[in-house]
């Protein structure tokens, strides 16, 4: 009798468990409508990818989402500089997880336990950000209607033969973190720190088109400009639901980096904060991103990027603040002078 009344008690605190989320999800999304019905989000996630996150997240909340999108160095700068004067615009933040630290560190973001969490495996989880959603997966990508697949490089190396001269684009890594970051880390899948450092004099000598950062790397890629560069992945499945034939080289190894998603420290409207990162980091949120080329972290979400299965990812090495500035005065010298 006594196994009967447990089993009863525990289905009926499942079948509640769900009403009780959706109470509390509710309860949230009433209190932001309260505070103006808009989330103020400032990221370097794609303004059409922000687009689509912020249409069903209306659909489905009523909220409206204010976004602001620069290179992560840039949303760090101007996140610090608002906390500094006392006057903080943003509600949430995502970006690269490294710059996410620092904020987090400088007193301009605030820990958010989300619901939403839950879902994702520990191995993604940080102490004071959350999950890290995200891998955006860095490589080389190129214009397969421009060059055609068997001209391109099949490696790193090949992107310093006399045939791409003129043709490669690059994020700038003396103005851009995940840039110097990916290159200081270059080692790990090139065989050593010598190799490494002699590919990035080399690459700095063929001259290649430096711009603030991946995104417009993968633009001046769709373009035409310079088509072969180093860019994000997901590039090849974004443009190409826009009819832009891009492919990217298989090199087995990638390197990338965790993006984090957090509430600022101090939120104008603190609710719709919390229901835009609940959305965001949840199943429709992910599956949004997925769709669209996304390496997203949740399990069983995949995007629909050829041999996605057979891409290796290895973390780039860890660097603080010093690090950092003394890697980009380094790639300042090698690649502007």
């Amino acid at each position: 009798m006594s196994t009967i009344r447990s089993f009863i008690v525990m289905l009926a605190t499942l079948l509640l468990l769900p009403m009780s989320i959706y109470g509390q999800e509710r309860k949230l999304i009433d209190a932001a409508k309260k505070e103006g019905g808009k989330v103020v989000v400032y990221g370097s996630i794609e303004n059409d990818t922000m687009d689509l996150i912020g249409a069903a997240l209306k659909k489905k909340t009523g909220l409206e989402i204010e976004f602001w999108r620069s290179s992560s160095t840039k949303v760090m700068d101007r996140v610090l500089n608002e906390m500094r004067t006392g006057k903080p615009i943003y509600d949430v933040v995502l970006t690269n997880s490294a710059p996410m630290e620092f904020m987090f560190n400088e007193g301009a973001l605030a820990k958010y336990d989300s619901p939403s969490a839950k879902a994702f495996p520990q191995d993604v989880m940080h102490p004071n950000l959350g999950p890290q959603y995200r891998n955006s997966v860095i490589g080389i990508v190129y214009h397969a209607g421009i060059v055609k697949p068997a001209e391109a490089p099949k490696s790193l190396e090949d992107l310093l033969k006399p045939q791409y001269a003129g043709k490669l684009v690059i994020p700038d890594a003396s103005q851009h973190t995940t840039t110097a970051q990916w290159m200081a880390s270059l080692h790990k899948v090139m065989g050593g720190k010598d190799k490494a450092d002699k590919f990035i004099r080399d690459l700095a000598a063929t001259k290649p088109l430096l711009v603030e950062s991946l995104t417009p790397a993968g633009e001046r890629i769709t373009t035409g400009e310079r088509p072969i560069g180093i860019a994000f992945l997901k590039n090849v499945v974004f443009y190409g639901k826009k009819g832009v034939p891009l492919d990217y080289v298989r090199l087995g190894k990638f390197m990338g980096d965790g993006q984090a998603v957090a509430l600022s420290a101090k939120p104008p409207h603190p609710n719709a904060g919390k229901a835009f990162i609940d959305f965001f980091i949840g199943e429709d949120g992910l599956r949004i991103m997925a769709g669209i080329g996304e390496f997203v972290t949740r399990k069983g979400i995949y995007p629909p990027l050829p041999d996605a299965d057979k891409i290796e990812l290895v973390e780039m090495i860890d660097m603080d603040k010093k690090a950092y500035a003394e890697k980009m005065a380094e790639y300042r010298k090698i690649f502007l002078r």
